[in-house]
C-alpha cells in the first residue's frame, strides 16, 4: 500500500483485470429511501447493527465513499472497535482500513474527518479535469489518482488491487453505489431495512434508474436474511465470487 507519496498524483492507473472482492453496505426505510429531506441525519441502523458494520470494516483492506457523502455525513470511517483494531494490528495490518474516495470535481475539504480522522492511508480517485487542482488542495493528506474521464470506477479498482486491497467496503453514496452496481463491480451487498418509511420522494432512494445486471430475468441470488434487533439484514450475492453465500 502507499506506493504514491501523499498529496501526489498517479496517472498510470495499470490496465489490470484483477479488482478487489467488492462489498456494498446500504440502511433503507422500508419504502427504499436512505435519508429524509430534513437537514438532520436519519438513523436507518441500530447499535447492535452498527456493531456488525464495524466488524465487517475491520475485515476489509479499504472502504470507499463517494466525495458526497463526506460532504453531507462527515464520516470517519475508522473501525470503532478498541479489540477490532488491536486484532489487525495483531495480524500485521494498520488499525483501520484504507480510506477511499470518488470525485469527479475536486469538491472536497481538506478538514472533512475522511482526512483529519485516524492514521489510515487515504486514496482520492479523480476526473482527469480535476486531478490538478485535487492533488495541490490535499497536498500531504491524501494520495489522488487520475482515474479517467469521465471518472472511471473499474480503474479505480484495478489501482487499489495493484495497492495491495483485496477487499473493499463500499458504503454509499447512492449514485456510487449505482454506478458500481449498473457496471457490474459489485460481490456482494448488505442491505438492512429499518422498520419504518420516509414517504417522501423529495428524499434520496437507495441507486436510482439505471441498467442493473439483476433484473426478473436474473434475479439476485440470497446468501443470508438475519434479524438484527428491529432491523433486517438482507445479503445478496451478486457474483460467483461470493459462492454459497459465502464472502470471497
Amino acid at each position: 500500500m502507499g506506493v504514491v507519496p501523499a498529496g501526489t498524483a498517479d496517472t498510470a492507473v495499470p490496465a489490470s483485470t484483477g479488482r478487489p472482492y467488492v462489498l456494498l453496505s446500504c440502511a433503507t426505510s422500508i419504502d427504499g429511501y436512505i435519508d429524509d429531506a430534513t437537514e438532520q441525519r436519519l438513523l436507518l441502523s441500530n447499535a447492535e447493527d452498527m456493531d456488525r458494520i464495524d466488524a465487517v470494516r475491520a475485515g476489509c483492506d479499504a472502504i470507499l465513499v463517494g466525495a458526497g457523502t463526506i460532504r453531507a455525513d462527515d464520516p470517519r470511517l475508522v473501525v470503532r472497535s478498541a479489540p477490532l483494531r488491536a486484532a489487525r494490528q495483531a495480524a500485521g495490518l494498520p488499525p483501520s482500513p484504507v480510506k477511499v474516495t470518488l470525485t469527479a470535481r475536486g469538491l472536497l475539504d481538506p478538514t472533512a474527518r475522511f482526512f483529519t480522522v485516524g492514521d489510515a492511508e487515504k486514496v482520492v480517485y479523480c476526473a482527469t479535469p480535476a486531478v490538478d487542482k485535487t492533488t495541490e488542495l490535499l497536498a500531504g493528506l491524501a494520495t489522488v489518482v487520475d482515474a479517467g474521464d469521465p471518472l472511471d470506477p473499474a480503474r479505480a479498482l484495478a489501482d487499489l488491487a495493484a495497492r495491495g486491497v483485496g477487499r473493499l467496503m463500499v458504503e454509499g453514496g447512492a449514485s456510487v453505489h449505482a454506478q458500481f452496481l449498473t457496471a457490474g463491480l459489485a460481490d456482494e451487498l448488505h442491505l438492512v431495512v429499518a422498520p419504518f418509511f420516509v414517504g417522501d420522494r423529495r428524499a434520496p432512494r437507495f441507486v436510482g434508474d439505471g441498467a442493473f445486471p439483476w433484473h426478473p430475468g436474473r434475479r439476485a441470488r440470497i446468501a443470508e436474511v438475519r434479524q438484527i434487533g428491529d432491523v433486517v439484514l438482507v445479503r445478496y450475492a451478486l457474483s460467483e465470487r461470493c459462492a454459497d453465500g459465502r464472502p470471497g
